[in-house]
């Protein structure tokens, strides 16, 4: 049984999520149109397993046993969020050289990015990412935006990987165009099994493995699931766009402590 902020998920409203093949990965007009196509693309084994392990060991090695929630993000946005290890995990060549490549052009890093962590038995409304699609948030810049979401270790299912709504850009973008959809830059709900119901589309899931990516444009609907295993689950969300379109200057700081995750 999968849940997301305690919501249990329509077994018949599941699907699993397509892995780009090895065919397909070096041709970029096939994955421009795979982009298009699905709103996402899975890509295994993108990054060295090894630097995903070794940063996850860096990141608990700061975090340690600390459970209070303010020395925690003390840590997280004093020390790791802007610490030279985490950038240079953002911009190893293997993730910016792959942005570089595909966008065809000089790849920008947004500043304004993120690391989670979800312990075993969190549960309940805003202990998991709720659904919403990242333009919402990015209103000042291009739409072009692609987000990468990136598993810092293991995410099988039951750790609380991310899950898409199945080709749910298409209707937030017609809805965009259209100027039907003016969302706050907010989530859309906590409720995943009536956002399936009300788009009439699956939630796609898998077994995350290190070196993982998942590449996703900024109409993506997505959320993440309730950690119901016995280890940590941890992960960061990095953005990435064409360096000579727009961007939003509201991202271009670091998180702080006075954000919210």
């Amino acid at each position: 049984m999968l849940t997301s902020n305690g919501y249990v998920l329509d077994e018949r409203r599941l699907g699993e999520l397509s892995v780009v093949p090895e065919r397909e990965r070096r041709d970029r007009p096939r994955l421009r149109e795979r982009l298009q196509r699905d709103g996402y693309l899975y890509l295994t084994g993108l990054l060295d397993p090894e630097e995903v392990l070794a940063f996850r060991r860096y990141y608990f090695g700061l975090i340690g046993s600390v459970t209070e929630r303010a020395t925690y993000r003390k840590v997280l946005f004093g020390q790791i969020v802007p610490g030279a290890e985490y950038a240079a995990f953002c911009t190893q060549p293997g993730l910016k050289g792959w942005f570089e490549w595909f966008l065809g052009g000089d790849p920008f890093l947004h500043k304004r990015k993120i690391i989670r962590q979800t312990a075993p038995g969190e549960n309940g409304i805003g202990t998991a990412t709720q659904a919403h699609y990242d333009l919402v948030y990015l209103r000042g810049g291009s739409d072009q935006v692609l987000s990468a979401w990136i598993p810092l270790g293991e995410c099988p299912v039951s750790r609380g990987g991310l899950t898409y709504l199945e080709r749910s850009h298409h209707r937030v973008l017609a809805d965009e165009a259209s100027e039907r959809l003016k969302r706050p830059a907010a989530s859309m709900t906590a409720d995943l099994p009536g956002l399936a119901e009300e788009y009439d589309a699956n939630w796609l899931v898998t077994d995350y493995a290190a070196g993982d990516v998942v590449i996703h444009t900024a109409h993506t609907i997505h959320a993440a699931l309730d950690n119901v295993s016995t280890g940590m689950r941890l992960s960061t969300d990095i953005r990435y766009q064409r360096a000579d379109d727009a961007v939003d200057a509201r991202w271009q700081n670091h998180w702080h402590d006075r954000d919210g995750l």
